[in-house]
């Protein structure tokens, strides 16, 4: 049986073939960015950023990235902004999912897709390892939400190879350009 981050590895390098990296990714700080969200993060998803930096894979989800000039695509921003919008939807009634109804669960945006709304998450429960969180979509414009017993970088080749069972997903070659099917561009393309 491969080691967790033999797994990730190979999701990363599985989706790298499928979406080719850009050539240049600015370097992040790891230690200042788990510092600053008080917690450590997955080891497939800092490869992914050393890989790709952050953008967008096949032209619907954006990876969020640390240190990211603009807010709109910083990891630490959106984690602030995110726990402050869901704190207020709960207050004012909308339902939980049910992954976060037990004990002290925390919400960590990882990426989401630009348009719609919809947030990825990683379901951070006390005591588990990074490499043990899963992905839940939270819908954005509604209550729903899907819980995923998988990594992002898993999520993320799922989508672009066309395997995921997310409902959001399923028919992304209806929604997503053919150009942009297997290409990732980075946020760099976006601030210019």
């Amino acid at each position: 049986m491969l080691a967790d981050h033999e797994k990730h590895d190979g999701f990363v390098a599985s989706l790298e073939r499928l979406c080719p990296p850009p050539d240049d990714v600015r370097t992040v700080r790891w230690a200042a960015t788990e510092q600053s969200l008080g917690t450590a993060l997955p080891a497939d998803y800092k490869q992914l950023v050393e890989t790709y930096g952050g953008g967008v894979f096949a032209g619907t989800i954006r990876l969020l990235e640390p240190d990211c000039p603009d807010p709109m695509y910083d990891l630490i921003t959106q984690t602030a902004e995110r726990d402050e919008i869901l704190a207020d939807l709960w207050a004012v009634g909308e339902a939980k999912p049910a992954e976060i109804e037990e004990g002290d669960v925390r919400l960590v945006p990882w990426g989401y897709v630009e348009g719609a709304g919809r947030f990825l998450y990683w379901l951070v429960r006390p005591g588990a390892e990074p490499e043990e969180w899963q992905v839940v979509l939270n819908e954005g414009r509604g209550p729903l939400w899907e819980a995923h017993p998988v990594s992002c970088s898993r999520f993320l080749l799922d989508v672009v190879a066309g395997t995921t069972t997310s409902f959001y997903f399923t028919d992304i070659d209806d929604s997503v350009d053919p150009e942009d099917r297997y290409r990732f561009r980075p946020t760099s393309q976006f601030l210019r």
